[in-house]
């Protein structure tokens, strides 16, 4: 009789785990930059449109990076996890100030909106992650 299996032993044995949410989360972000552009071009014209999809598109780089490098330390020793995290942490907001400092230092019209795309980005990010946590990746550990 065959023993029964960890979660943990699951999860090593399924090394597509760390990336199985990112396309819906790429997905999602797709989606909202489309109703970012077509908002800020309504409420804005051209600059305001670009600038709220960019600011998206910051959100949805940014992250996406997190996760594949997280991905990668934690797939080679999970102690990697934090160096990585916070070198990664650190290197992305320094990037983030001197690109947002360039940016508005430009006087360009689309620096708000750019910036509330990336409010509405984070967001979204975070709520369609947690949903993915709570309603499908718990249904999957569960069965």
């Amino acid at each position: 009789m065959a023993e029964p299996t960890t979660r943990g032993q699951r999860a090593a044995e399924d090394r597509g785990w760390r990336l199985r949410h990112l396309p819906v989360l790429l997905a999602a972000s797709a989606v909202l930059a489309a109703g970012a552009a077509v908002l800020g071009g309504v409420t804005g014209g051209g600059d305001a449109a670009l600038g709220a999809a960019l600011g998206v598109a910051v959100t949805v780089v940014s992250y996406s990076l997190t996760t594949v490098v997280l991905a990668w330390a934690d797939s080679r020793n999970s102690q990697l996890v934090l160096p990585f995290g916070l070198g990664l942490y650190v290197a992305k907001f320094t990037l983030l100030g001197v690109v947002m400092v360039a940016v508005a230092s430009t006087g360009w019209s689309g620096l708000i909106p750019l910036c509330l795309g990336i409010a509405a980005g984070v967001v979204v990010w975070t709520g369609v992650h947690i949903w993915w946590l709570t309603a499908v990746h718990a249904r999957r550990t569960r069965a």
